[in-house]
Order: structure tokens, then sequence, then C-alpha cells
């Protein structure tokens, strides 16, 4: 297979797409890193499920405060107007639709917008946490994710086999080859790397790439 995009590129990808002034939730692991790089100009203000909005950036190593820390126990530090509150005030939040983003991490994405993002599995997480709420509550619902699973299978698909987190909750996919929407029960390829041929990239994919006009190179930084 061709280069790919790395995590850290595919969250910059992710972070040009945020309007300034949004209320975002930031998923663990990948997602996490989407904080690092808005655009000069733009603001989004960052929550947190386990009750933090308006949060800075991570600490430099050695002067982390351990009492402040996101729902992925990554220390944060504080801006001016951050605020603190209840856990269960949070996912008020969340419920509420007070969000405008939810962007995680994925397992697989159904071709429908379905969403598996936690697994019972040997290795999986005992328990679908808050995302259940996030992709139902948040008004759009992004993913980052690779491509292709570590042996090669698509995790972009036609339906789910692991347990969902969410019906027809994900509207737009960031992967390590392409940027991918889901309109009318389809993907609809929007952005690909320009090594990768349609071919392919349709060939890694597990349900039909729809094409709307023309297809636009995937370009990051290198970072």
């Amino acid at each position: 297979m061709t280069a790919k995009l790395s995590p850290t590129q595919m969250a910059w990808r992710a972070a040009q797409d945020i309007a300034d002034g949004a209320y975002v939730n930031l998923g663990i692991g990948f997602p996490e890193m989407v904080a690092k790089f808005q655009p000069p100009g733009r603001e989004a203000i960052f929550h947190t499920e386990n009750g933090i909005l308006g949060f800075g950036e991570a600490p430099s190593a050695g002067s982390e405060d351990w009492d402040l820390i996101n729902a992925g126990k990554k220390a944060v530090t504080l801006k001016p107007g951050t605020a603190f509150f209840h856990h269960a005030d949070s996912f008020a939040m969340v419920r509420g639709g007070h969000l405008d983003v939810a962007i995680l991490g994925a397992y697989e994405v159904a071709e429908t917008g379905d969403l598996a993002n936690w697994s019972t599995g040997p290795r999986g997480v005992p328990a679908v946490g808050g995302a259940m709420d996030l992709v139902h509550g948040a008004k759009t619902v992004a993913v980052i994710t690779d491509h292709v699973t570590k042996d090669g299978k698509p995790k972009l698909v036609k339906r789910c086999s692991l347990p969902l987190t969410g019906v027809g909750c994900v509207t737009r996919i960031y992967s390590s080859l392409a940027v991918i929407d889901i309109v009318d029960g389809h993907f609809v390829l929007r952005e690909k790397l320009a090594a990768l041929s349609l071919e392919e990239l349709q060939a890694l994919t597990g349900a039909p790439l729809h094409l709307e006009g023309a297809v636009a190179d995937l370009e990051v930084p290198a970072l």
C-alpha cells in the first residue's frame, strides 16, 4: 500500500474544518491531537466529559498538575474563562445539544453513518463510555481513523460487525488515505492522497465510493 498519513497529520486535517468559536469534544486517542492544530485566527472551545470547558493546551513535561486532566487522563492547562462543573452537568451539555462537533476514533464506520468505536473482545474497552451520548448529542460527528486495520482489512464498511456506538451518526471521516463524507447512506469521496488511484482506494474500502464532482488532493504538512 502507498504511504499514508500519520495520526498527527490526520488530526491536522480535521482541525482545518473546525469553525471559530465552535464547542468541540475530542475523543480519547488520535482525536485528542486535533487541539494542537487550530488554524491561525480561529479558536475552538474544548469540552471534556469529566467536567471542563475551555481548557488550554497540554503543559510542558514536568509542569503537569494532575488534578487538571481531560477524559483521557491527559494533563491540560487552564485559560481565562475555563469552567469546571459536575460530571452530570457535563453530560447535560452533551445530551442537550450544546456541542457543535464531536471528533472520535473508530474500529468501523458503515456507509450509513453507523459507528463502532468500542469492543468487548479480549483487548476491548470494557464499556462504551460517553461516546454513545456524544454521537447523538453533538450537532456534527466526525471520525479520525486509519483506513484499514493492522492486518489490512477495511475499516470503512457496508455494515458494522462490532457493537454499535451510534446509528446513522457520522457525517465525515478523516482517514489515513482520504476525506470521505457520508451522504444519503453512501460514502462520498472528497479528497484522497494524490499517489493513490481511485481504484486502489476502492480496493481498500469495504463499500462503494461515490463521486460528486472533482476529488481534491489530500494535502497536509510534514508534521
